[in-house]
């Protein structure tokens, strides 16, 4: 039984997890830092240094930063020194204009910036950016979450030192969660304290119909929903998930000035465990409160499986987020508790081990295979129907199922991380 002090705890923790972002996180992260110690410098930087994780490299790489039409780190480097407000968190660039970027594109042609790899750290999910103008220096660290600062300093003055030592542990799992919990939460929690998720639904669903109306990216949500894709599938609820959740992740890759609403610091995955949910409640006829409720389910559970394999890594977050959409999914067709066991049994037994090979338009490629494995996943649990803990890594406890998944994505693909890594950045 969830009491009313946990619940409160782990409303909280959505809330954190649940945010507006516009832009690929990785780069828009990595925005917010120089944003933070520019306007420490209190002027535009003449130099600026930033020094980052292996993964936040290779997931800014290949992606498009909003309202600039270019892609990769510097133009974000740039433009956060410019006109990124370091209060807004991950809408950091929501400014972003013609001058603004006519600037920012002479900065990264008069090379005034400089990216390297930060070597000897355990830590995926590292930004440590200096700034330098004048003869003064100032330097804001960014660690284990996309907007956790955990340094600044100005010159010699120290205003904020939390970074971990070896002894600290490197989360704080307060909140104990376990599916069964995740589920409790979802179907018990009064509605009213649960209304906040609506943002999200209207967020990423306005992303997707701006994406349709656009040209984003690969733009394969309007391939999926157009003229080939309904002759090839149809024109089906099925068609329209997965068409719409491509949409919304063609617009985020292709750098759109469009925010969506993320879990747990990726847009991608915030945009895959809403909006194969909306538009199946929708479709179906389903009531706010019962879409609300399936909701909650989806993001908590992705939040619940985040926790265990980290902000980033070599697992493909899309493959975390549509599990959280097959268990909505599946609480919308009627499924209870064994069923959502069912559903994500059945993701555990298909996608574990798709490759995030960095941010990139193709992402959306991805999302599809997660979304239409979420809705085979979800039809499967309904016949109570799932992957047996006689096959692969599927346990019968799911659980250890979810901890399988984990332990795969960080222990058994850490090499693939690097080989990853080291063919992208020697092409």
């Amino acid at each position: 039984m969830i009491d009313n002090e946990r619940r409160a705890r782990i409303i909280s923790l959505i809330k954190s997890e649940v945010v507006p972002a516009i832009g690929c996180t990785e780069p828009i992260a990595v925005a917010l830092c120089v944003a933070k110690a520019s306007r420490m410098l209190g002027c535009e930087p003449e130099r600026i240094t930033a020094t980052l994780s292996a993964n936040i490299i290779k997931n800014a790489m290949g992606v498009g930063i909003p309202g600039t039409g270019m892609t990769g780190l510097p133009i974000a480097i740039a433009l956060g020194a410019i006109c990124g407000k370091p209060e807004l968190g991950l809408e950091v660039l929501r400014d972003v204009d013609s001058d603004a970027v006519g600037r920012g594109k002479a900065m990264v042609d008069a090379s005034r910036i400089f990216i390297s790899l930060k070597d000897g750290i355990a830590e995926k999910l590292y930004i440590e950016i200096c700034c330098e103008a004048g003869g003064h220096k100032t330097v804001a660290i960014i660690a284990g979450g996309h907007t956790n600062f955990v340094y600044l300093s100005a010159d010699n003055d120290v205003v904020l030192d939390q970074r971990l030592t070896d002894g600290d542990a490197a989360e704080d799992h307060t909140t104990d969660l376990t599916l069964e919990t995740v589920y409790e939460f979802a179907t018990t929690t009064p509605l009213a304290e649960l209304g906040f998720l609506l943002e999200a639904s209207k967020l990423n669903l306005a992303a997707s119909r701006i994406s349709i109306e656009g040209n984003y990216g690969h733009a394969l949500g309007k391939i999926l929903g157009g003229r080939h894709g309904s002759k090839m599938m149809g024109d089906t609820q099925f068609t329209h998930i997965v068409s719409l959740t491509a949409a919304a992740c063609d617009a985020r890759m292709g750098g759109a000035m469009i925010p969506v609403m993320s879990n747990s610091g990726s847009g991608n995955q915030g945009i895959s465990a809403t909006v194969p949910v909306v538009v199946y409640a929708r479709e179906n006829g389903k009531s706010d409160d019962e879409m609300l409720r399936a909701l909650a389910l989806s993001h908590l559970t992705v939040i619940y499986i985040k926790q265990k394999l980290g902000r980033l890594s070599a697992l493909c977050g899309c493959v975390v987020a549509a599990t959280g959409s097959s268990c909505g999914l599946t609480l919308l067709m009627g499924g209870g508790y064994r069923q959502i066991c069912h559903a994500v049994k059945n993701m555990v037994g298909n996608l574990t081990g798709m490759i995030c090979d960095g941010a990139k338009p193709s992402c959306a490629l991805k999302v599809t295979s997660g979304v239409s494995t979420a809705v085979y996943a979800a039809l499967m649990a309904m016949e109570d129907t799932s992957v047996s803990s006689l096959e692969g890594i599927v346990d019968e406890d799911v659980d250890r199922s979810i901890d399988n998944l984990t332990r795969i994505g960080l222990q058994g693909m850490a090499q693939t991380d690097r080989e990853i890594l080291s063919i992208m950045l020697s092409k």
